[in-house]
């Protein structure tokens, strides 16, 4: 049985629950323990040094990182492939599923520092607030023009590049971030959202919202630590949050990765 230790609300562990479902396969679903608070230990942590969601366990196999656990889903299970065929339509895919990955989810994570974690005061979440919605004005201009006339980003059939979008832009309509009405990004987002692999892990990732109501006292507290990967960091910064990072320093509720550090 193939384990994927998740979080419901991580768009990363999101690709892969959808991913898994498109081909079929069983899995089972676990929650790492102290994942908040950044030291988690068991099978979770020797499978994952980063001690982030997602991390995948194939009988002697453990992997992590999204985008290397998809590529070994469609390696082992070829079919139904989630790539397009042609060398270049792969290529783009990866280069949809990268922006993703490693920009557009610094603004919906921001955005959760902002609501679910309270960080910084009222006028500082507004003005940084302002940034992001500017910044998701723009990638969905990008996103359209990616779209283009097609019904999928994969082209013809939903795919890499699909799988790659919709958490994200699920997680940012959960801000109120939603594309013009009409759009053929909104129509591609009811359409995303109509598959059952996509509506399944989106309710899943809605119903644990309840569960971030409480949360920024655990922040404040120094229970729940935040991390901050690379690119998050410098969203943070870049939109005006330098206050919140500093703050989050010296009270140390925020962490970066450190298991290679010697």
């Amino acid at each position: 049985m193939l384990v994927l230790y998740e979080h419901p609300l991580s768009p990363y562990a999101q690709k892969v629950k959808i991913a898994l479902r498109e081909k079929g396969l069983e899995f089972e679903v676990r929650m790492p323990e102290g994942i908040g608070a950044g030291h988690t230990k068991g099978e979770f942590a020797e499978a994952n040094p980063r001690r982030e969601v997602p991390a995948l366990i194939d009988d002697d196999v453990a992997l992590f990182d999204s985008t290397v656990i998809l590529e070994y889903i469609d390696d082992k299970w070829p079919e139904p492939s989630l790539m397009p065929n042609a060398p270049e339509d792969r290529a783009r895919m990866r280069q949809i599923e990268d922006v993703m990955d490693t920009h557009f989810e610094a603004i919906t994570w921001g955005l959760g520092e902002l609501h679910f974690f309270k960080r910084g005061n009222a006028e500082l979440r507004k003005t940084i607030e302002a940034q992001a919605s500017r910044q998701i004005a723009g990638f969905m201009a990008w996103l359209e023009s990616e779209l283009g006339d097609n019904d999928w980003f994969s082209g013809h059939e939903f795919g890499r590049g699909d799988l790659s979008v919709i958490p994200y832009l699920n997680a940012a309509d959960g801000f109120g971030y939603k594309p013009a009405e009409g759009s053929a990004l909104a129509a591609w987002i009811a359409r995303a959202n109509a598959r059952d692999s996509v509506s399944q892990t989106d309710a899943e990732s809605r119903a644990s919202i309840t569960g971030m109501q409480m949360v920024s006292a655990a922040v404040e507290s120094g229970l729940f630590k935040r991390q901050y990967r690379d690119h998050r960091l410098e969203w943070m910064i870049k939109s005006g949050g330098m206050d919140i990072v500093r703050d989050g320093l010296e009270k140390q509720t925020i962490r970066f990765t450190d298991h290679w550090d010697t």
